[in-house]
């Protein structure tokens, strides 16, 4: 069985995000989303919080596993006997971000390929931080995310600035 493993922090997921999810899912037969801290950012949904809503959103996409780690992807990957990658790339520093990765987890793991998808058009822009302000600035956020979790987001972040 071809599984692959897609990581990120997911905070919160985007329709970016779904579209990579949508478009993996497609290529093998088991894609792990995983959710994965970064140890630079500070979450704003709690690690269920954030597997609640991928759940909710892909809950018709039959070959997905969603699950988390506070281990390194490679480790985790190698756990659970998958060999791809999957990573999104917007823009040119998320390039230079993963390109970076990738050398570090080819020296990790070489039997891990990494695959790189790219956002549809529509989506390239589209970013969790960009979620954030607009929900601070009390912006439309329809285009941007999971209509499933549009009320979930709104509250948990203006819940923070309380």
């Amino acid at each position: 069985m071809k599984k692959a493993v897609y990581p990120g922090t997911f905070d919160p997921l985007t329709i970016g995000h779904l579209d990579i999810i949508k478009r993996a899912s497609r290529l093998v037969e088991e894609l792990h989303v995983v959710v994965a801290d970064n140890y630079k950012k500070l979450p704003t949904f709690t690690t269920e919080e954030r597997i609640d809503m991928i759940k909710r959103v892909i809950s018709e996409i039959p070959n997905v596993v969603i699950t988390s780690t506070t281990d390194l992807i490679v480790r985790y990957a190698a756990q659970h006997d998958i060999d791809i990658m999957i990573r999104g790339l917007r823009n040119i520093p998320d390039y230079e971000n993963e390109y970076a990765l990738y050398q570090f987890n080819r020296n990790l793991n070489r039997n891990i390929e990494t695959i790189i998808l790219f956002p549809s058009s529509r989506n390239h822009f589209v970013s969790s931080s960009a979620i954030k302000e607009l929900v601070v600035h009390h912006a439309d956020i329809s285009p941007y995310v999971p209509k499933e979790i549009i009320k979930d987001i709104q509250d948990k972040i203006r819940t923070k600035l309380d």
